[in-house]
């Protein structure tokens, strides 16, 4: 009997597919003995705004001793579907021809929240050797462990 796994534990199983997959592209470069490339992704409109989440992302993959790629994509507003965003698919396809060894973006949601679109963009970039990376969740203002 098949039973479809509940919503959020396919999230939490596609997040550790994420990890495994930029872990290996990760352990692959540095056995190469090169600094590992990303390229900055943002969903946002252009502005203030996305200036901001732009060197967020340089100032986070700079602290990790990641290379920034001169070349940033984006997309304004609201999340369109992946195939209407040219900006993800230029990124794509700027790193899948070796200019970067991963997209690095502030949060799952500004690539895609659905799941199985999710789960077609993760094998897509694995097999072309590239990874999907976000900024470290922040905690809420407010609330403290």
């Amino acid at each position: 009997m098949f039973t479809a796994l509940r919503p959020q534990a396919r999230t939490e199983r596609l997040e550790l597919l994420r990890k495994q997959y930029m872990s290996e592209i990760t352990a692959t470069v540095a056995r190469h003995g090169r600094r590992l490339r990303v390229a900055p992704y943002v969903l946002v409109q252009p502005g203030a705004e996305r200036h901001a989440d732009l060197e967020t992302i340089a100032t986070y993959a700079t602290a990790q001793d990641w290379q920034v790629s001169s070349s940033t994509f984006a997309d304004m507003g609201q999340p369109r579907p992946l195939v209407e965003r040219p900006g993800f698919t230029e990124a794509c396809r700027y790193a899948a021809q070796g200019f970067a060894d991963g997209i690095l973006a502030v949060a799952r949601p500004a690539i895609t929240t659905d799941n199985d679109t999710y789960a077609r963009v993760l094998e897509y970039l694995h097999q072309r050797q590239v990874f999907l990376a976000y900024l470290p969740a922040q905690p809420e203002r407010g609330v403290t462990d």
